[in-house]
């Protein structure tokens, strides 16, 4: 059988789930796959076309590809308190708290309103985070500036843009780039839903059948099990690509985004990603 190509972003939870699959740790079965470490975008992308076999999508891009891809059961992000963050060089707080405000996903006296009409930094068009920041207030989504998202914190910073949509290892650091947390969409989320927050998954093309999709998704958990049981050298897979980044916040990248709905969505997941698509039709947002 020819190699499966497998899409998955160089982030640290990405790397450290798929150690042992892509470094001869497992027995296959006879399955080879072989690796393609892009950013999440750049594969969503890819996904639009169907250029991979297996690959990590962004929640929302799966609903626009789900005709090409099915959902697997293991591998993906989600969870709760991991939601994408709107970061700004300043607090702007209002007490006035116009009836459109929702406070409960900002700080309290945060008017996100005020938002609008500002040039937002997103880290892609078929991001969950930017779905999610269209759901929570269609107006922001408006003048959003697409950029990579390792580049948005600076771009912030630097006065390029008014305030950035951040994912992946960015909640971790950007109070050192002097930007303050404006709104957590993942609360919103939580709030409206009491649903984990399905920010991506692992989707097999349909045309590789459902037998080997299975088998794959099986695999990717036994990838992460074992790199829970081989620790030191999962985390040296995933230093090589986030070297920039230092060990705390590779740990806590993996601890926050590696959980249990990593080994299986299971029902709640799927409930999340169903939900989060619907709001999406239902907004007009996806088809």
């Amino acid at each position: 059988m020819k190699c499966l190509n497998v899409g998955y972003s160089p982030c640290p939870n990405d790397t450290y789930v798929f150690y042992a699959l892509m470094n001869g740790k497992l027995d296959t079965g006879g399955l080879c796959f072989k690796e393609k470490i892009e950013d999440v975008e750049t594969l969503n992308r890819a996904a639009l076309k169907g250029e991979l076999e297996i690959t990590k999508l962004s929640a929302y891009a799966f609903g626009v590809v789900n005709d090409k891809y099915e959902m697997l059961d293991a591998g993906g992000a989600m969870g709760y308190g991991c939601g994408p963050l709107v970061v700004t060089r300043n607090p702007m707080p209002d007490k006035s708290m116009p009836n459109n405000t929702m406070p409960e996903i900002a700080g309290a006296g945060f008017d996100i309103s005020r938002l609008r009409g500002k040039r937002i930094a997103i880290p892609g068009i078929h991001t969950t985070a930017y779905l999610l920041l269209r759901l929570c207030d269609p107006v922001l989504g408006e003048t959003a500036v697409p950029m990579p998202f390792n580049e948005i914190m600076g771009a912030v910073r630097a006065g390029e843009v008014d305030a950035g949509l951040i994912i992946h290892e960015s909640r971790f650091t950007y109070a050192s780039y002097g930007l303050v947390q404006a709104i957590d969409l993942g609360k919103w989320w939580e709030g409206q839903t009491g649903l984990p927050i399905p920010l991506g998954c692992i989707a097999a093309r349909r045309d590789i059948g459902s037998t080997v999709a299975s088998r794959t998704s099986d695999l990717i958990r036994e990838s992460l099990l074992y790199a829970r049981g081989n620790e030191e050298e999962a985390l040296a897979y995933a230093r090589r690509y986030c070297q920039e980044l230092s060990e705390d916040v590779i740990r806590s990248h993996i601890g926050l985004y590696v959980n249990d709905f990593t080994l299986g969505a299971g029902p709640e997941g799927r409930k999340a990603v169903d939900a989060l698509l619907r709001m999406a039709r239902h907004k007009g947002i996806l088809e």
